[in-house]
């Protein structure tokens, strides 16, 4: 029963969209009728929806605002301009889709995935903007490498969390999901790409940097684009060794502090030094988060849905249902996160939640803790839809309609997805357990 009201609610949340309700207003009313037909107190609804929004924005707000602040300076300055026309001479721009998978999977795997999507997105509309494609034959290839290593690579809290459960060990399962990224984020994202050619979303503004005369050096232009990711990835390195890992390093592998200090070097370095005025450089940073407020919101408002849901206990019914079937336990854990994935929107709870049914299965005999990793890693990356954070974020950083979100992210993961599982069993084949 609960299954067919969080399908009725889903539906009903559509429906307000495709009637042009904002976003926001839309997800605000359906999370509240969903938590009355759920069950959910009346006096507790609301605590509910707080909660998510609270613990969505308490991981995003610093991240999507230094982000867009970090993405402004590098746009005006310049400097995305000088990587865009980089990229294209070197890659060709046939193969830009190639380009982005290749950054995308640089980026992915020290920082998380949110931190990851909004330092990238500039540099897509730039690219963009200046190779006069599509934006989405590159958004997807960007997200899709963002997506593997958010969903398959350790350090990433999702993939960590579960090798902790199923007392996996990090550095097999780091390899084995590296064997299955590399390939799954081709296919999900250059090849599925050029289907995406035919999409008209995501508008390209002209951006005033096109004004620029003389750009900052390729040099300059790359090592202030990719210091977030290069400091969070020293650090990453750093934690493995026990005499280097001290509480000044930690420090610097938080995203929010990498991206405050690159923001800093790139104000004085892109625009201090080349002239732009204190108050000028403040203005376009305040314009920058300004643009971002209602994406947060949007964003929060999924989150406070997501709470419901979970607060409501469909996830554990999901679970306690898809582990009553007969499957193989690779299969069995991939079914159970996939489930709770599209009942719930959270890729972290649907991971947690099938590891934790299915933990015991990780040692018995013939199994493999770390493909069990991966196969809850799989799972939890099934068709993101609207009550996944993810996909609003998608859908309203490229302007996108719902259909062209669907079209374009939601098969995106589903490809990643049922890849994942597919290569899953394809190395358990192989591999010796």
């Amino acid at each position: 029963m609960s299954l067919l009201i969080v399908s009725a609610c889903i539906v009903l949340l559509l429906v307000l969209i495709l009637l042009r309700i904002n976003p926001l207003l839309a997800l605000l009313i359906v999370s509240i009728i969903t938590g009355l037909s759920l069950g959910i107190p009346p006096d507790h609804v609301i605590k509910s929806i707080q909660l998510g929004v609270g613990d969505t924005l308490g991981g995003l707000a610093l991240v999507l605002g230094l982000g867009a602040m970090f993405g402004k300076m590098i746009e005006i300055s310049g400097a995305a301009q000088q990587i865009s026309e980089t990229l294209v001479r070197k890659f060709g721009k046939e193969r830009l889709p190639w380009a982005m998978m290749l950054t995308g999977f640089i980026v992915g795997i020290p920082l998380f995935y949110n931190a990851g999507f909004v330092i990238l997105v500039p540099l897509v509309f730039v690219v963009a903007q200046t190779s006069q494609v599509p934006i989405l034959w590159l958004a997807i290839p960007m997200a899709a490498s963002l997506s593997v290593t958010h969903g398959f690579l350790p350090p990433h809290p999702g993939p960590t969390a579960i090798a902790s459960i199923f007392k996996a060990d990090l550095g097999k399962t780091l390899l084995y999901g590296m064997i299955l990224a590399i390939p799954i984020a081709m296919i999900a994202g250059p090849f599925f790409a050029r289907f995406m050619k035919r999409i008209k979303g995501g508008e390209i503004k002209p951006s005033p940097m096109s004004e620029i005369t003389q750009l900052p050096s390729v040099m300059l232009s790359f090592s202030l684009a990719l210091l977030p990711v290069l400091i969070i990835s020293l650090a990453t390195v750093a934690k493995g060794f026990s005499d280097w890992d001290d509480p000044m390093i930690r420090l610097f592998g938080e995203p929010v502090f990498a991206l405050l200090f690159a923001l800093v070097l790139a104000c004085y370095f892109l625009g201090w030094r080349k002239g732009m005025s204190l108050k000028d450089m403040m203005g376009f940073l305040q314009d920058s988060v300004s643009a971002m407020a209602m994406i947060m919101m949007i964003t929060a408002a999924g989150g406070g849905f997501k709470q419901v849901l979970i607060d409501s206990g469909v996830a554990r019914e999901v679970a306690n249902f898809a582990s009553t079937l007969s499957f193989s336990p690779l299969v069995l854990a991939w079914m159970i996160a996939a489930l709770v994935r599209v009942s719930v929107g959270s890729a972290t709870v649907a991971g947690l939640t099938a590891a934790g049914i299915v933990s015991s299965l990780a040692q018995g005999p013939g199994v493999s803790p770390e493909l069990m990793v991966l196969s809850v890693g799989a799972g939890s990356v099934m068709f993101s839809h609207v009550n996944d954070t993810g996909f609003w974020m998608f859908k309203e950083y490229f302007n996108l309609s719902l259909k062209q979100t669907f079209l374009s992210w939601s098969t995106m993961e589903t490809i990643v997805s049922i890849l994942g599982l597919a290569g899953v069993l394809i190395l358990n084949r192989f591999l010796p357990v």
